[in-house]
C-alpha cells in the first residue's frame, strides 16, 4: 500500500486550516498544522513533508522567511498563500523558492488541483536523465539539476529550471502561453498569465546577456532562439 503525502499547511486563520485540511484529507493526504512562521520552520526541520502550504502573513516570523529556511535544507515543494496579489509580492515568492502562489480568496479545489500538479512534476524531476544540453553559453545538466552561464554554475529557482529545461528542449518553437502553464505547472491554463509572465522575468534576469535568447511572441506566448 502506498504511503500518503503528508502536508504542512501553515496559516494563522484556524478557518482556513480547518479548509485546507478538509479538502486535503478528503483527497487523501496526511495533514499537519502550523499557526505561525517559528513552529512552521521548526517542524520542517524535524519532519519530512512532500509539500507545505504556506500563508505569507504570520506570526513571529513570515512565509518568505519560512520558505527560505526550508531551502537551506532541502527542496520541499513549497505553495504560498497570500492576500497581496502585486507583482513585487509574486516575484519575491519565487525569488525565494516558492513553486507556486495563489492569491487569497482562492478555490481549496484549485489549490488541491496546484498541489497534485506541483507533487506530480517532482516525482517526474526525481527520474534522472543523463543527459546534458549545451545552446552556446548555457549548459544545462539534467542529471544534477546544474545550470551554468559561461562556464558559471547560477542558481535557478524550481520552476525557472524547469521553464528553462522545457524551452532548450523546443528550441526555436513558438509556445503558447496555454501550454507553457499545463505542461510546466501541470494544470490547465484558467486565463491569468501573470505567473508564467513573473517567471519569464526571472528567468531572463538570470540568464543575463542570454535573457534576448527569449523572445516574446506577441498575442501568443515565447519562443526560444538559439544562443550566440
Amino acid at each position: 500500500m502506498e504511503n500518503k503525502k503528508r502536508i504542512l499547511v501553515v496559516d494563522d486563520e484556524k478557518n482556513i486550516r480547518e479548509l485546507v485540511r478538509k479538502y486535503a484529507e478528503f483527497e487523501g493526504y496526511e495533514v499537519d498544522e502550523s499557526a505561525d512562521g517559528m513552529d512552521a520552520a521548526q517542524k520542517c526541520k524535524n519532519k519530512k513533508f512532500d509539500i507545505v502550504i504556506l500563508d505569507v502573513m504570520l506570526p513571529f516570523l513570515d512565509g518568505f522567511s519560512v520558505c527560505k529556511e526550508i531551502r537551506k535544507t532541502g527542496k520541499t515543494p513549497v505553495i504560498m498563500l497570500s492576500a497581496r496579489g502585486e507583482e513585487y509580492d509574486r516575484i519575491h515568492g519565487f525569488e525565494v523558492g516558492a513553486d507556486d502562489y495563489i492569491v487569497k480568496p482562492f478555490s481549496p479545489k484549485e489549490l488541491m488541483m496546484r498541489v497534485a500538479a506541483v507533487l506530480s512534476r517532482v516525482s517526474e524531476n526525481t527520474v534522472q536523465k543523463s543527459e546534458t544540453l549545451c545552446l552556446g553559453g548555457i549548459e544545462i545538466d539534467r542529471s544534477a539539476h546544474i545550470v551554468k552561464i559561461d562556464g558559471e554554475k547560477t542558481n535557478l529557482t524550481p520552476k525557472e529550471y524547469e521553464l528553462l529545461d522545457y524551452f532548450a528542449s523546443n528550441p526555436g518553437i513558438a509556445l503558447s502561453r496555454r501550454r507553457l502553464i499545463e505542461d510546466i505547472w501541470g494544470y490547465e491554463f484558467d486565463g491569468d498569465d501573470r505567473t508564467l509572465d513573473t517567471h519569464i522575468k526571472l528567468l531572463r534576469h538570470t540568464l543575463g546577456k542570454y535573457s534576448e535568447c527569449i523572445v516574446t511572441v506577441r498575442g501568443m506566448g515565447y519562443r526560444f532562439d538559439a544562443c550566440q
